[in-house]
């Protein structure tokens, strides 16, 4: 199926990323070079976990090609910063991304916020059992907290794809609703290859100077008015940002547009010792009263 197809054509039983890996099952046991015999008795013990360095160029793009090739979006996500493998006698079986939230939740309250951790992308290989992804998903939890500052970890399923989460339930990540995510996503008609997205697209630092350069400003100047992810708009003169904001404008009708559900969201919540998981979860439960035991959802689709 086409991947930028598959968001409205979808309508299997199974999660997507169940259903393409019946699909490849024939051709990644092939690849693999393993026979049926040895991956039915693989147990999670004979996986090494791994954590990829972004120095690392030739694991990154080991990973990047993985995620295309298994995983919903079929792309990497924006501000990636870990990445976690699981290996079976060197093969890439499965792989956990973790990035920069796009918008903070602030469930532990505002002055936490730099504390959250979004785990974006996530597949594993058809021939591995079942429990590898929450396997790999809590030792890179793990790994997180005992060497960032990372204490809390956001994820979303897409009901698109048939996700209700299955995976974050069986690791006791707190449902927070499905009341997340954009209403609409875009598709730029000229890189059609590049998939639908978000309307941060049209905010993102990269998109912010291309503008620039469409009104004629010089991008050195541009650049200068800038902060780390975003224009810094009380140095940019009011007339320019009109321009900017206008391109923009014009960048956004271009684009195609369709209307999207409402992601499911979880979060996992764990601390470098037993009393600041505790003082954590206080914070949750006072900062966030309203995400306090909600039932996990159980039917899928949109």
């Amino acid at each position: 199926m086409d991947p930028y197809k598959r968001f409205e054509q979808y309508e299997g039983e199974k999660c997507w990323q169940a259903h393409i890996a019946d699909q490849n099952f024939v051709d990644d046991l092939k690849n693999s070079g393993l026979d049926i015999k040895e991956v039915t008795n693989i147990k999670i013990s004979d996986f090494n976990f791994e954590y990829v360095s972004r120095e690392d160029q030739e694991s990154c793009l080991e990973v990047k090609e993985f995620i295309e090739h298994h995983e919903w979006l079929g792309k990497l996500p924006n501000r990636p910063t870990h990445r976690f493998v699981a290996r079976y006698k060197g093969r890439l079986a499965g792989t956990v991304i973790m990035a920069t939230p796009n918008t903070f939740s602030f469930l532990l309250g505002k002055e936490y916020k730099d504390k959250e951790k979004l785990i974006s992308r996530g597949a594993c290989i058809s021939w591995s059992p079942k429990n590898l992804a929450s396997w790999l998903i809590m030792q890179s939890i793990n790994y997180m907290v005992k060497n960032t500052e990372f204490r809390y970890f956001t994820a979303y399923s897409d009901p698109e794809a048939k996700e209700l989460g299955t995976i974050y339930q069986a690791c006791n990540f707190h449902y927070l609703g499905q009341t997340s995510g954009t209403s609409y996503q875009y598709l730029d008609p000229e890189f059609p290859e590049k998939g639908w997205f978000s309307d941060r697209e049209f905010r993102k630092k990269s998109k912010y100077l291309n503008y620039a350069v469409a009104i004629g400003l010089d991008k050195q100047t541009w650049k200068s008015w800038q902060k780390k992810y975003s224009p810094d708009w009380d140095l940019v003169p009011p007339e320019i940002k009109t321009k900017i904001k206008a391109e923009e404008q014009r960048y956004r009708k271009s684009c195609m547009q369709r209307a999207v559900p409402a992601k499911h969201k979880y979060v996992y919540i764990l601390g470098a010792t037993k009393s600041e998981t505790k003082e954590l979860l206080k914070k949750f439960a006072k900062n966030s009263p309203n995400k306090q035991g909600l039932p996990y959802p159980k039917e899928r689709g949109k």
